[in-house]
């Protein structure tokens, strides 16, 4: 993590011991940016985001999801989020975080900010809790399984029958990170559909805590987050003046491209939600936030956050 940023724990009401970073807002405050990683990945790799947040006048806070980094729960061990109710238990644990930063930041506005897993997260997390949010962030984000997923699911639950729940997958990982490793031409590493930038891919690639493949029942509570994000009732249900910020990336296979993104803000807008803005960033893979353009994508994120938030 970067100079500055202060790493602690937080007691979830779920019996997870949270690992979390935050960072202070330089200058007066306008608000608070809760940030959820993605898959096989932790939240310590969004240091230089949150650096430029507190620049911009940003609190930000960072915590590793249950079976990530260095959370620690006594049902999640590495590569799960909990024996049954996953999905629900790794909510509930958002919900500790953005409590403890109305505890502390009172008054303050919250922008949930979500990549890819941590975009599903962000949305469900919304499903239920849009009342405490000022904004909602859901970048590189696919809620389009559709039969395919369909297809996963099945798959899951044949090897929960013949590997139990805790095994790493076999199969998930074949249909996702493999196959989108295929899309890129002339890779150089089985990483490089995250980004064009060949030191951020060896930085993650190097880090132990990134890449591995997850466990049956893990898979299972993601394609729970994304089919619960595929139903308009849960969409209808939230506010439609809440402010929500859409990115993907052109050349991102996680996303087919994009168009993943682009057909959640057709169904936003279908069901009249009232302040959407949608970005396809040119030639940018998974992790807009690693990027070759990064620096340009957080600028346009602090625009639209601070717009949010009242101040330009």
């Amino acid at each position: 993590m970067d100079t500055g940023i202060t790493n602690s724990r937080l007691e979830s009401p779920t019996g997870a011991t949270l690992n979390l970073y935050s960072l202070a807002a330089r200058g007066t405050p306008r608000g608070v940016v809760q940030i959820n990683h993605g898959l096989a990945e932790h939240a310590a790799r969004y240091g230089r985001f949150m650096q430029a947040l507190a620049q911009a006048g940003f609190h930000s806070y960072a915590h590793d999801h249950r079976g990530h980094g260095e959370t620690v729960a006594p049902d999640a061990p590495p590569g799960r989020f909990a024996r049954e109710d996953g999905a629900a238990r790794v909510i509930a644990d958002v919900k500790a975080v953005h409590d403890h930063i109305a505890t502390v930041h009172p008054g303050l506005p919250v922008i949930a900010f979500g990549h890819s897993m941590g975009g599903l997260i962000a949305m469900n997390y919304a499903f239920a809790h849009a009342d405490g949010l000022k904004g909602l962030a859901v970048w590189n984000a696919n809620f389009s399984a559709g039969l395919l997923g369909r297809l996963a699911q099945g798959l899951i639950a044949w090897e929960k029958f013949r590997l139990g729940s805790d095994a790493p997958s076999r199969l998930l990982p074949k249909l996702t990170f493999q196959d989108w490793a295929k899309k890129v031409p002339q890779a150089r590493t089985a990483f490089d559909w995250l980004s064009r930038d060949a030191a951020e891919v060896d930085k993650y690639v190097a880090d132990p805590l990134c890449g591995w493949d997850a466990s049956v029942s893990m898979w299972r509570d993601v394609f729970e987050l994304i089919f619960a994000g595929a139903d308009d009732a849960n969409l209808k249900a939230m506010p439609h003046s809440l402010p929500i910020n859409l990115v993907g990336g052109e050349k991102d296979p996680a996303t087919d491209g994009g168009k993943a993104v682009t057909h959640l803000h057709g169904r936003l807008a279908r069901l009249d939600f009232l302040d959407l803005t949608c970005t396809i960033l040119p030639s940018t893979r998974h992790e807009s936030l690693n990027e070759t353009n990064r620096d340009e994508t957080t600028a346009g994120f602090i625009t639209w956050a601070s717009q949010v938030c009242g101040v330009v």
